[in-house]
């Protein structure tokens, strides 16, 4: 008959402390690699061009900050991660929405100054879908399992 003390065999049970932040741990390690891979996707779909995109295709960048303007952002709260581009003081968060899924927006047009007084006229358009985020997600999703292996050490 084999004898085990009290302290020893307590060893031998799960610790739902540590077990929990294993599983914590790993999932913002999963999560960051699946926004990093869905943000270099969704750069990588954005050409740089002076022409517009095709409708339904990604949208080109003349200027290149749509493209240096995607982020990716894990939320601790939520445990989920946030991938997209981020708004910049020219441009609205209904234009970028515009963008993904198509709409009316409303657009800046070029500097005017009236009586010394600098403004820019507002315009509204209605925006054709040119999708890059929705596209670079779905195609990173059958890569999950492998971006998740091994995750929970």
């Amino acid at each position: 008959m084999i004898v085990i003390g009290f302290k020893r065999s307590k060893n031998n049970f799960f610790d739902t402390k540590r077990v929990k932040r294993a599983v914590d741990k790993g999932n913002r390690k999963g999560l960051s690699k699946f926004g990093a891979y869905t943000r270099t996707v969704a750069r990588n779909s954005i050409k740089r061009s002076k022409k517009s995109s095709a409708p339904g295709t990604p949208p080109k960048s003349h200027t290149g900050w749509l493209k240096k303007g995607i982020y990716f952002s894990f939320d601790k709260i939520r445990r989920a991660v946030v991938i997209g581009p981020v708004a910049f003081k020219s441009l609205s968060n209904t234009t970028l929405e515009a963008l993904e899924y198509g709409g009316p927006s409303v657009i800046l047009g070029n500097t005017e100054y009236n009586k010394g007084v600098k403004t820019r006229k507002q315009h509204r358009v209605n925006v054709k879908a040119r999708p890059f985020m929705r596209p670079a997600h779905k195609k990173v999703l059958p890569r999950v399992p492998e971006i998740w292996k091994n995750s929970i050490i």
